[in-house]
């Protein structure tokens, strides 16, 4: 999908929605798949711009924000695409998609808040263009909203989605206050990158399965997978801030050293216990904190592109994508089942 337009195996796309060109790597072969897959995002588009509305223009406006300002919207694919081991056309996958889309809207209100990240989707973030206290309350009432259209349901999915939202919440409180100890911890950061990241993807594909009428093990199924290829993906976006160039990543390399985030290849770094020199000197960097210096920068992602840490970091990833590979297995073969192969495919190459 590129930034709403889902790429096929033949180089074409269809579009379902405006935005940056961010590709996510699933490829979609079968003709049929891709004209449903299209028709469901295209109306999970309109009734994502019709769910922000309110009677006051300005919380309309402020809400829209980041609906106009597009997306992988890749929750919402796979409820799609978990939809089709079902009924795709049942009436409750496109408002399941929908609640999705809005939590991790919502999500990235706050997020922005708390990075004082200034730019969001190549846009002004609401925190910049507004101010912090809006973007709160902005994420706060599309929250709101994915919660009002969840109760139309059901009951569980009430409840499952409220349940995602407190492991996000645990997972953005244990990513800020750190692991016990003060210690990085690799436990910790994949612990955090579950919560934050795979528990909402696992919801989407699970609401895909749900709303589609799969039977209960493939719903099951689709939701392993989803929790896992969610955090393959983080992952793997975390290698490329070291690994890529910019024209690749979409962002300037090294950019997680020069804030101080320890991602999974430093923490493999910082805890190694290699004596060669150039890992000694790696270590010696990263434990200083943010790599702001220039030079310094420039020395310490060099070695990281060198380091034993990386190609761990790479074997992780590769890990994760196959065992999401693996949580397919339930599922019955078809054109649904091999763009989420796809995916794990894609994961286990894009930082080679």
């Amino acid at each position: 999908m590129v930034g709403g337009v889902v790429r096929t195996a033949d180089g074409s796309s269809f579009a379902s929605g405006a935005g940056a060109v961010t590709s996510i790597g699933i490829d979609i072969v079968d003709p049929q798949l891709q004209a449903s897959i299209a028709g469901i995002l295209a109306d999970v588009e309109a009734e994502l711009r019709d769910s922000v509305f309110s009677a006051d223009p300005f919380v309309t406006e402020a809400a829209r924000h980041l609906v106009e300002a597009g997306g992988k919207r890749f929750r919402p694919l796979l409820v799609a695409l978990g939809a089709h081991f079902g009924d795709p056309a049942a009436p409750l996958v496109v408002p399941a998609a929908v609640v999705m889309e809005l939590t991790h809207l919502a999500t990235l209100y706050h997020d922005d808040v708390m990075d004082e990240a200034p730019v969001r989707r190549g846009a002004p973030s609401a925190n910049s263009r507004w101010t912090n206290s809006v973007a709160i309350l902005v994420g706060d009432y599309l929250f709101a909203r994915a919660a009002d259209l969840a109760a139309d349901l059901g009951i569980e999915a009430v409840r499952l989605q409220a349940r995602t939202f407190a492991r996000l919440v645990h997972g953005q409180i244990a990513e800020t206050v750190g692991p016990h100890g003060g210690e990085p911890s690799v436990d910790h950061y994949l612990q955090v990158i579950g919560d934050k990241t795979g528990s909402l993807i696992a919801t989407s594909a699970r609401f895909g399965g749900m709303f589609g009428g799969a039977p209960a093990e493939h719903v099951e199924a689709l939701a392993g997978y989803g929790e896992t290829i969610g955090v393959a993906f983080q992952l793997s976006d975390d290698l490329l801030d070291i690994a890529s160039d910019s024209a690749q990543s979409g962002k300037t390399p090294g950019t997680d050293l020069r804030e101080g985030v320890h991602t999974l290849p430093v923490l493999y770094a910082l805890g190694s216990d290699d004596g060669d020199a150039a890992s000694r000197r790696l270590r010696e960097i990263l434990a200083a904190g943010p790599v702001t210096d220039d030079d310094l920068h420039a020395e310490a992602l060099g070695l990281l592109r060198e380091s034993p840490a990386l190609k761990r970091a790479r074997e992780t990833v590769r890990g994760y994508a196959e065992e999401a590979r693996s949580r397919l297995a339930p599922l019955p073969p078809g054109p649904a089942r091999q763009a989420m192969q796809s995916l794990c495919d894609f994961i286990a190459d894009r930082t080679n």
